[in-house]
């Protein structure tokens, strides 16, 4: 097997997830309820069905001693570092919801390849999940042991990708006598042995990295020319490495599941029913919006920003840190509001009067005590205090990090506004308290039809849906980029949003029942 180049941006990769800190694996205590604790491992490669061998005896039901165990693969959608003590990703958050639906005790093991360590861990129910790609007819037959699987949860392409400054291959003659590389503990790799078989002109290289980010950051830095991944993985990190692009689907439609050694049909048919209330009751749809849709800053942008990143930010840090240190808003938070509103110029004067690192108002800045606008630490903590309240003032039943979105997008247009926002998501029987909702309403209120009715009238509420969207950009390379203060106070009062619940009235919002 091919070594693979440095790729010194992967950071969080070899710091977290390498083979080595699998002893480092972190255990979360969740709700107590009644019912037998079963063992879960969830991971990201896939070693497909064998030929059917003789089915193993099913196990009996999990016992109360059981313990979870998770086998996690690293990927920039399924699983990585948010927080300095909290982990993100679709497959994260759904192991995490299962486990506390069901009041189970999870332990979490990073691997670097997890479905080969699934017999491995021991006696008692697992599942492995996270980048787990299945055909719609079923896994490429090979000699790995039996699986089950789940029903899919989300569907993806794999794609091919190319470094821009170099040719851009439109098919697959574009590539006769080129080096297409693949993770070679990717679950993709079975998936594609079709794919590789037909088209013998390649030079298919299997490279031993700890993450698909990895592979991609070689591809964009020009290390690698080409290489295969699933197109998900690609959208996730694409305003973070720059220079590089998508050629062409390079094969069918692929299911993500999760998969169980063949004795847990139980366990299997737990969780299809988990996935199946997942998708009746709104959850997954928010967690695919969330980790699946990635809002794309042009490349020109980009570029400025990872510079900046570079040359400005070292010399702001300190103010975004002592901020986080007093209001709990998370300093990447902080700095990517401050890029797009000044872009890191601490002397900024728009035309309507707002000035400084965080553009505030005159009145912002009587309201917080009368501070020098133009002073970048007096600006920072005024802003951070500023969203802090905003997002006090919501209902306390709406979750992170929607919460976080509601608050920036109060911050840009004002709350009384945003409430009207979330009067019209629920007269349009959409939901008041998630983001995906009421981003939607929002750019209503520029139009007499609907702002007629409100309560605060007229808004230009397409501005605040930009917003929020470029924050949220900026942030996400923010954290891909540069690690969390330590010790840091929780922006995030829980990255897992709670259970749905049935809207309550609050008096905190007038009129959001």
């Amino acid at each position: 097997m091919q070594q693979a180049a440095p790729f010194g941006r992967e950071r969080f990769a070899t710091r977290r997830y390498n083979e080595t800190t699998a002893a480092r694996a972190t255990s979360h205590k969740l709700t107590n309820q009644i019912l037998p604790r079963t063992c879960i491992v969830a991971s990201i490669a896939l070693t497909a069905c064998g030929p059917s061998p003789p089915q193993p005896a099913p196990s009996p039901p999990p016992s109360q001693s059981d313990a979870i165990v998770i086998l996690l693969r690293p990927g920039p959608a399924a699983w990585f570092d948010a927080t300095e003590d909290r982990g993100a990703g679709i497959d994260y958050e759904l192991v995490q919801r299962f486990a506390q639906q069901h009041g189970l005790d999870v332990k979490i093991v990073p691997s670097a390849n997890p479905m080969q360590r699934l017999n491995d861990v021991g006696s008692g129910a697992k599942i492995a999940g996270g980048g787990i790609y299945r055909s719609a007819t079923g896994s490429p037959s090979t000699n790995a042991a039996p699986r089950l699987y789940s029903s899919t949860y989300h569907s993806v392409y794999p794609v091919l990708i190319y470094n821009i400054d170099g040719y851009h291959p439109e098919s697959w003659k574009d590539l006769a006598g080129e080096s297409v590389a693949l993770l070679a503990d990717s679950s993709l790799v079975p998936q594609l042995s079709t794919l590789r078989e037909a088209h013998p002109e390649v030079d298919w290289q299997l490279l031993a990295l700890p993450t698909t980010e990895a592979l991609i950051s070689q591809v964009s830095d020009g290390s690698l020319s080409y290489a295969i991944v699933a197109s998900n993985e690609a959208e996730a990190v694409r305003n973070v490495y720059l220079s590089f692009g998508t050629g062409f689907q390079v094969g069918p439609k692929l299911d993500l599941v999760w998969a169980f050694p063949a004795t847990q049909a139980q366990l299997r048919d737990l969780v299809d029913a988990f996935f199946a209330n997942a998708r009746r009751d709104g959850t997954m749809q928010r967690l695919i919006e969330r980790y699946y849709t990635h809002v794309p800053v042009p490349r020109l942008d980009a570029g400025a920003f990872h510079d900046q990143i570079k040359s400005t930010l070292p010399q702001l840090r300190a103010h975004f840190e002592r901020a986080q240190d007093a209001t709990g808003v998370e300093w990447r938070l902080l700095a990517a509001i401050a890029y797009q509103e000044s872009k890191w110029d601490a002397l900024a004067t728009s035309e309507t009067g707002v000035r400084g690192l965080m553009q505030l108002t005159e009145e912002t800045a009587k309201h917080l005590g009368g501070i020098d606008r133009l002073n970048p630490q007096d600006s920072v903590l005024a802003a951070a205090r500023y969203l802090h309240d905003l997002k006090d003032r919501l209902p306390a039943r709406i979750p992170e990090p929607d919460r976080t979105w509601l608050a920036l997008a109060a911050y840009n247009i004002g709350i009384a506004h945003l409430e009207d926002a979330r009067i019209l998501a629920q007269k349009q029987k959409l939901s008041a308290d998630t983001w995906s909702a009421v981003k939607k309403t929002l750019p209503l209120l520029a139009l007499p039809e609907y702002y007629e009715d409100t309560k605060f009238g007229y808004a230009r509420g397409g501005m605040p849906v930009a917003f929020v969207d470029r924050v949220r950009a900026y942030y996400g390379i923010l954290l891909a980029q540069e690690p969390p203060l330590k010790p840091r106070l929780k922006m995030l009062s829980d990255i897992v949003d709670p259970a749905p619940t049935s809207p309550q009235s609050d008096p905190t919002v007038p009129g959001v029942k």
